[in-house]
């Protein structure tokens, strides 16, 4: 099958487009015909080598966690899906070599869920890595509820465009911070936005005198400190950017596969609750240039890699 794939750690100049080893299907898994794949950050880092102590890599490496596409080949342990059925998954497993910028991904079925019906393919592959992480931090960590003042980082992103979504679902009001291109766009999801940099401890206080009943950093650093500082007496604070949140009292995070919660962002985005903003698309052969567009760290909303089928 082609697949862009990578045989050693490095920038975007060790993609190559060609053809790689067709996937094997398990009994626990299922064989997914890719139509879109969208990028993370998280898919660079691996690229550059910042996860190897902790997920070995099996090279060559076919890059990409989230997915959307169509079960052609279910695993002999799997009866929740059939040939032809669409779903979407956060195909993460424990080390790298399996990934989804490729016509075809065996996908444990621990890590996909029905696609939504009123998703195109390109906005639903963009769902679940970003998706899963604000629902499980928002829902769980934080424990976002109804009457809440929530503070979330990046919120133009693709995680953070999710949490504000989520926090406002459940009844919160939210303060994002973005730059001042995205700040219509914030407001369209109902944030209420804040520029980055230097006083925005200043701005948020403005908005939220006494403070902010649950942070989400998304940055790390000094803004994860900022955080702290801004929450009210017995406010949550979590960061999926930075392990030094634990020593200020709160909870870091990293998404984990899980198909019921992904089921549940499925269920959402069909309610209308979860809209996917896709800023770009690229053909398979041209993943490298959406790397080095998701890179530049000023995307709204997902990169996706679509792969063409002709029916």
């Amino acid at each position: 099958m082609k697949a862009i794939s990578y045989h050693a750690y490095g920038g975007p100049e060790v993609l190559e487009y060609g053809d790689v080893r067709d996937p094997k299907v398990g009994p626990d898994s299922v064989l997914v015909k890719v139509r879109a794949a969208a990028l993370n950050p998280v898919d660079h880092k691996c690229r550059e080598g910042h996860l190897d102590q902790a997920l070995d890599a099996v090279f060559p490496v076919v890059p990409g966690w989230d997915v959307a596409g169509v079960v052609v080949q279910p695993g002999v342990a799997v009866p929740e899906f059939a040939v032809g059925d669409e779903v979407i998954g956060y195909v993460r497993e424990d080390f790298l070599s399996r990934g989804t910028l490729a016509e075809y991904v065996a996908a444990p079925v621990r890590t996909l869920a029905r696609k939504p019906r009123n998703l195109s393919f390109a906005e639903a592959a963009g769902l679940p890595l970003a998706g899963l992480t604000a629902l499980q931090v928002i829902d769980k960590a934080l424990t976002v509820a109804e009457g809440d003042t929530v503070l979330v980082h990046a919120a133009a992103g693709g995680v953070g465009s999710f949490a504000v979504q989520l926090a406002r679902h459940a009844g919160a009001r939210v303060i994002g911070t973005a730059s001042e291109r995205n700040h219509a766009y914030l407001r369209d999801l109902g944030a209420e936005p804040v520029e980055y940099g230097d006083g925005l401890a200043g701005r948020v206080s403005a908005l939220a005198p006494d403070g902010v009943d649950a942070a989400f950093d998304t940055i790390g650093g000094a803004t994860l400190k900022t955080s702290a500082d801004l929450l009210a007496p017995g406010g949550r604070l979590a960061s999926v950017a930075d392990g030094a949140v634990v020593d200020l009292g709160g909870q870091y995070c990293f998404v984990r596969p899980d198909a019921e919660d992904l089921t549940r962002l499925t269920e959402l985005a069909e309610q209308g609750v979860l809209t996917v903003s896709v800023q770009e698309t690229f053909p398979l052969d041209r993943a490298a240039d959406a790397f080095r567009l998701i890179e530049q760290g000023r995307t709204r909303g997902k990169i996706v890699v679509t792969v063409d089928w002709a029916e």
